[in-house]
């Protein structure tokens, strides 16, 4: 017979599910978001306040394993050719940030307090680092996480991550009490490498066939196994190097980003995820030091107003030189300017090596805590009094967004010249259209011609959902402004997987790419219309219309091989021996048609 019931984990299991079910409805409903809630939560029965629960280690041990998944499902969603393309913000952006703020900040403690340069430099780092679950988890929620803002973000979260094995480096060299065992910095270094790379390889050739045998043997409960113990077994690798967990996990979800098994892995940890998370949030807002509130109140909030105007103001700098639009930017160094959860790992470093006292690393873990609330707030009050999308440069508030449009067969992207030829045939087949566009002008000058086009990023999951996506069958994208990237449509495929998509492309380059990226139905924009003027020029020139329409489909023939050739091999100079050159006078009968081709009968001698 069973022992009798720990009734003490029991109650403290009642009290955190209490508090949350109370707290984080009313945040939501005040429009504060569950973040703040769960936060809020954690203050209300920690040590500090109610005290229904004395000890915050054993639940944010656990709890820390919500940053670990939220970081892996991000990690699914993520190929790895994806990833590659958003390299310079992960190591240009996500570098420079960390260094500029970090440095900024320790000047500034160097200046105004007693610290040593040594100490200053230690907490400045540590101050640097932002908050992955509060910025990653808000992104996810309100369906940002795959616009260009969100990418930005995460570049930097992903950079900081990798950070924290350096960042401790620093403070282990500057230790008042090295440790003999600890190993070299360059050891470290090499040996983190190593893991990074062996757990890729493992990713790629030992995963996806591990989850294959798996789906033959078809148990659900075998594969929320797998999928679990792919997410621990990753984050134990990476911690047994000393790399943060969370890392693990999300170079585990790359890996299978290409899988077709990750719909159904993501769908499994997706509960896992959610309390953990919440779990992680009500740990923090146990950890607040109410004490240092009370006896340093001025103190707290000077430092904290600090930290969040310093980050704001150089995050936003840099946004802004590495190509981001001013609204956007500021919007960025809102996300990213509070403390991080890392920098109470750094802290705990700092006070193993006599850098800082035990009181100091409480009062900077208040001020990293307070400045996640302080976003909080300022998120939720710039999404109350800031008209939806008014924060993107030369955006109005009078644009009509397409949740109001009425059920259309056919979502068109942009709505310029190319949209609106398109637009007017399928018109007059009696198609309904949904149109949108991101441009205030052009939507002005539609509406004098009794056009009716949705303002809107139409790249973005959301936005297309609420024109209808669900229903619709066709989404063609016309959208100019040069050879964006074909990544951009990979959120919108994968959330709605019935959809096909017709893409505009700028050039033969961006063909190639879009065409390597998955996209099979691309148009040149320039390509029919420079064919349309090669008719034109040979009918001046006296070629019969039978023989203009012969070269233009041996033309567009060649054309494709061409670009086919060129999308298999990656090279731009495939396929030459299938364009005219000079000299040539191509006849429909020559043989020459046929490029190749052996003939039926053999020529008569």
């Amino acid at each position: 017979m069973a022992g009798p019931a720990n009734t003490e984990v029991l109650r403290d299991a009642v009290i955190y599910l209490a508090a949350a079910a109370v707290v984080v409805p009313l945040a939501t409903r005040l429009k504060l978001g569950s973040v703040l809630g769960y936060l809020g939560a954690g203050a209300l029965i920690g040590p500090m306040a109610l005290g229904l629960v004395r000890t915050q280690e054993t639940v944010a041990s656990l709890a820390e394993f919500g940053i670990v998944l939220l970081l892996f499902v991000i990690g699914l969603e993520l190929k790895p050719a994806r990833l590659w393309a958003m390299r310079r913000d992960i190591f240009g952006l996500g570098t420079l940030q960390v260094l500029v703020c970090g440095l900024a900040l320790w000047g500034a403690f160097v200046l105004t307090t007693s610290l040593t340069w040594q100490a200053a430099l230690v907490l400045g780092l540590a101050l640097s680092l932002s908050s992955t679950a509060l910025v990653v988890g808000l992104l996810k929620e309100r369906g940002e996480l795959s616009t260009p803002l969100g990418e930005r973000a995460f570049a930097i979260l992903l950079l900081q991550d990798i950070a924290i094995v350096p960042l401790l480096i620093v403070v282990a060299a500057f230790s008042r009490v090295p440790n003999p065992d600890a190993p070299e910095g360059l050891t470290l270094v090499l040996s983190s490498l190593a893991a990074i790379v062996g757990l890729a390889l493992v990713g790629r050739y030992v995963l996806n066939p591990l989850f294959r045998l798996i789906a033959l043997v078809g148990n659900r409960e075998v594969f929320v196994i797998a999928a679990l113990l792919t997410v621990m077994g990753a984050s134990f690798l990476m911690a047994s190097f000393g790399l943060s967990m969370a890392l693990g996990a999300f170079i585990a979800g790359v890996m299978l980003a290409d899988s077709p098994y990750r719909h159904e892995v993501e769908a499994d940890i997706e509960p896992f995820r959610g309390l953990l998370l919440g779990l992680f949030f009500i740990s923090v807002g146990m950890g607040l030091d109410f004490s240092v509130l009370l006896t340093s109140p001025l103190l707290v909030l000077i430092l904290v107003a600090t930290l969040m105007a310093t980050k704001f103001l150089l995050i936003a700098l840099l946004g802004r030189l590495f190509g981001t639009g001013w609204a956007q930017s500021w919007r960025l160094g809102l996300h990213l300017a509070q403390g991080g959860e890392f920098a109470f790992v750094l802290f705990g470093a700092a006070v193993a090596g006599l850098l800082i006292t035990q009181s100091a690393a409480s009062l900077f873990g208040a001020v990293v805590t307070l400045s996640m609330v302080a976003t909080l707030v300022l998120l939720a009050l710039v999404r109350r009094f800031v008209p939806a999308d008014a924060d993107r440069d030369g955006v109005r508030d009078d644009l009509e967004g397409p949740a109001g449009a009425p059920p259309g067969t056919v979502i068109v992207i942009g709505y310029g010249r190319f949209g609106q030829i398109v637009t007017q045939m399928l018109h007059a087949r009696g198609v309904e259209v949904v149109l949108i566009d991101r441009k205030p002008d052009q939507i002005d000058l539609s509406r004098q011609f009794g056009w009716r086009v949705y303002y809107g990023d139409g790249l973005r999951p959301e936005v297309l959902r609420a024109a209808g996506a669900e229903n619709a069958r066709l989404v063609i994208v016309t959208t100019g402004g040069g050879a964006w990237d074909p990544a951009l449509l990979e959120p919108v495929r994968m959330a709605f997987p019935h959809l096909k998509f017709i893409v505009r492309v700028h050039d033969r380059l961006h063909a190639m790419r879009m065409i390597a990226a998955g996209q099979e139905h691309v148009v040149r924009e320039l390509f029919w219309s420079a064919v349309e003027m090669g008719r034109m020029v040979l009918r001046e020139l006296g070629t019969a219309d039978e023989i203009i329409e012969q070269i233009v489909e041996e033309y567009v023939r060649r054309d494709g091989e061409r670009l086919a050739l060129q999308v298999a091999s990656g090279d731009l100079m495939a396929g030459q021996d299938r364009m005219f050159r000079p000299g040539h006078d191509w006849r429909p009968e020559s043989p020459e048609t046929s490029l190749g081709e052996i003939p039926s009968e053999a020529p008569a001698k």
